[in-house]
């Protein structure tokens, strides 16, 4: 599901934000009765969340929805665009209340961080494609938005507000990244992450008597357990240093 790397931006820029703002023309008469660009871009979705997102083409879409591929061209130029509508289709940002945190910024960073992960494991397709440049459509305007004004008591500059959202977006996707590509090795290997460590168990107990290794063989038993939960760890920390920028600010003032 990440191998390959598609482009956002790849498209008629122009024609993708009449799509994803709604305001280009429409068919004026579709070529099958119920055929719709919201079909179109669900359709696509579906397919890259069952088979990746290489599985996603214009004819694929067609044969999924039982019609001609060139019946799609009345809706959406190419793939290039597609792709732009599929990103801004599964970022929607949340409606539930619940999902903002209690008001203050570092709860708001807080669940955006667990926001765009739940969204990067759901679509794990998303990790295949660059979006250093993407195209802004509602739901990344929407969200960007949504944060800049939970986050903006902060007190800092609006470069440095963004700044602190890249910080903590990329090191989620950092982390989505370790964990799909886990589920892959053991999905493609057929074996469990406690199996693959098991084959390796003799060897590295052997090594670790050796006397060679003093600082690995005496850490604790559950250093590499499974069930620590390493995200919300260094989440906090990257927030905990956030704060430290935060406070130094608030008594300059």
């Amino acid at each position: 599901m990440t191998s390959g790397t598609e482009t956002s931006g790849s498209g008629d820029i122009a024609r993708t934000m009449e799509l994803l703002w709604d305001t280009g023309k429409r068919p004026s008469r579709g070529p099958k009765p119920g055929l719709t660009l919201e079909r179109i871009v669900e359709t696509a979705v579906e397919v890259a969340d069952r088979e990746g997102l290489e599985a996603v083409s214009m004819r694929r879409i067609a044969t999924e929805l039982g019609t001609g591929a060139m019946s799609l061209y009345r809706y959406v130029p190419g793939k290039g665009e597609l792709l732009d509508l599929m990103l801004d289709r599964v970022q929607c940002p949340s409606e539930d209340p619940d999902d903002s945190g209690d008001g203050g910024w570092r709860s708001a960073l807080t669940a955006m961080a667990y926001s765009t992960l739940a969204v990067y494991r759901r679509h794990p397709w998303l990790l295949g494609v660059n979006q250093s440049r993407p195209v802004l459509g509602p739901s990344a305007v929407e969200s960007m938005e949504k944060v800049f004004s939970r986050i903006r008591p902060m007190g800092l500059s609006d470069p440095e507000l963004l700044s602190a959202i890249l910080l903590v977006d990329n090191y989620v996707i950092g982390a989505v990244r370790s964990q799909v590509y886990l589920e892959e090795a053991e999905r493609k290997s057929g074996m469990t992450d406690a199996q693959f460590w098991g084959e390796q168990a003799p060897m590295l107990e052997k090594i670790m008597n050796s006397g060679r290794y003093p600082i690995m063989a005496a850490l604790a038993e559950n250093t590499f357990a499974l069930d620590f939960d390493h995200f919300g760890f260094g989440l906090q920390r990257i927030l905990d240093g956030l704060e430290v920028l935060v406070t130094e600010r608030n008594e300059r003032r």
